[in-house]
């Protein structure tokens, strides 16, 4: 909100002695207007609401105005009930105060308004009114699961209604507040009208705690939609995993905290199946998983029918890390699986014991296709940092560190 200067009096003394609770004397005068408690200044303002009353409309604004000549406006503070500011402005003469900001639905707001009159004797005022729920709702639902997880796993937000304009998508990224350590350079994108997803410029660092919570509830996001409570979410990040398979090499290398702590053979999808190149996350973990090839649209002589044990997926179309002593003659030396990584019953089993859910698994150098960003699984850090940024509404066509969000983020702090 924005304020005009005060005009005050300069005392020239040598000694202003406060005594808390009894007033204050300055230079020997005890009729400082300055010094005295605030009165009631129920007659020096007005309200375009009345307390107590039915709830009123959010989107029509708040206006406060001075009473008479002799009185002005020297402060407003408007807080809802979850502590959350309503914009204002005050005008240079101190005769009115206007809200620029659309109020929160279905919640209550309290008022305090500071004045003073032609002595400079402080009043105050405070009143409270309750604003009408909205009829339209927009939820929230965060995801993953809470737990711990790798250094490659992304938040998501989950949205009830679709969200289109870029003012509006704007509302809903400024109320999806992100607490992760600090340093950490993150965004949100947009998937598509319904969904995002958050992740950092880089991993998030090892060993830490992220949160996600809404400042949504009783935001206006559009004429017709407000926002709703959400359940917040915390992650707890485990070690920095990161699995790199050579598809050509027919090897994987096991790295922790950036110290390889495994190499092992395995084979990977032969021609016509090939492994998808491009950095996955670890979706999920299963000891025993009967795959059979119809479900993935494999028939005929490619068909298949096997029980595989400690299989770690990473896309939802079918891609594993699994155990495949089938073909232990070709670890270490050919391509021949239908597009999962396949390696022995024991190193499948360490792997499936050391492996984390958000944990990063890279495949190089095979002649398949690369791996999708969004839709099969979490292929968002194959976006590079640029492009990623464009995906959202507040950051979109900023230059990095030129955006508000940027510039807040890079203020040293003292």
């Amino acid at each position: 909100m924005k304020h005009s200067p005060r005009l005050w009096t300069v005392l020239s003394c040598s000694l202003l002695v406060a005594s808390l609770g009894a007033g204050a004397t300055a230079c020997g005068s005890g009729d400082n207007p300055l010094s005295a408690r605030p009165v009631d200044a129920g007659e020096q303002v007005a309200f375009n609401r009345t307390a107590g009353s039915r709830p009123v409309d959010p989107n029509r604004p708040l206006e406060i105005t001075a009473r008479n000549k002799g009185s002005r406006i020297t402060d407003v503070t408007v807080v809802d009930t979850h502590g959350r500011r309503l914009a204002g402005e005050l005008s240079a003469k101190g005769d009115r105060w206007h809200s620029t900001a659309p109020m929160a639905a279905g919640v209550r707001y309290t008022v305090t308004v500071s004045t003073e009159d032609q002595r400079g004797t402080p009043g105050r005022r405070t009143m409270a009114f309750d604003t009408t729920p909205s009829k339209g709702v927009l939820k929230v639902e965060f995801g993953p699961e809470e737990g711990k997880y790798g250094v490659g796993q992304p938040l998501t937000a989950e949205l009830n209604e679709p969200v289109k304009d870029k003012a509006a998508r704007a509302v809903v990224e400024r109320g999806l507040v992100v607490d992760a350590p600090d340093g950490v350079e993150g965004a949100w994108h947009w998937v598509d009208d319904k969904k995002l997803h958050y992740r950092p410029k880089d991993y998030w660092p090892a060993n830490t705690t992220v949160s996600v919570r809404s400042n949504l509830e009783g935001i206006r996001i559009t004429d017709d939609l407000h926002g709703a409570a959400a359940k917040p979410l915390k992650l707890e990040i485990g070690d920095r995993v990161e699995v790199t398979t050579d598809a050509s090499a027919h090897w994987l290398t096991f790295k922790r905290n950036g110290e390889v702590i495994n190499s092992i053979p395995v084979t990977t999808g032969k021609p016509g199946f090939s492994t998808r190149n491009g950095i996955k996350v670890v979706l999920g973990k299963q000891y025993y998983v009967q795959m059979r090839g119809d479900t993935v649209g494999i028939g005929g002589s490619e068909y298949y029918n096997l029980p595989v044990y400690y299989a770690t997926r990473v896309t939802w179309s079918g891609e594993y890390v699994h155990a495949a002593p089938w073909s232990i003659g070709s670890h270490g030396y050919a391509n021949v699986s239908h597009g999962c990584t396949g390696m022995s019953t024991g190193n499948a089993a360490w792997f499936y014991e050391n492996i984390t859910e958000g944990d990063i698994v890279q495949v190089i150098n095979s002649i398949g296709d690369d791996m999708d960003i969004f839709g099969n699984g979490f292929g968002d850090w194959n976006m590079d940092w640029k492009d990623w940024r464009e995906g959202s509404a507040l950051l979109q066509g900023t230059r990095e560190g030129r955006s508000h969000i940027d510039q807040a983020r890079l203020r040293p702090t003292v």
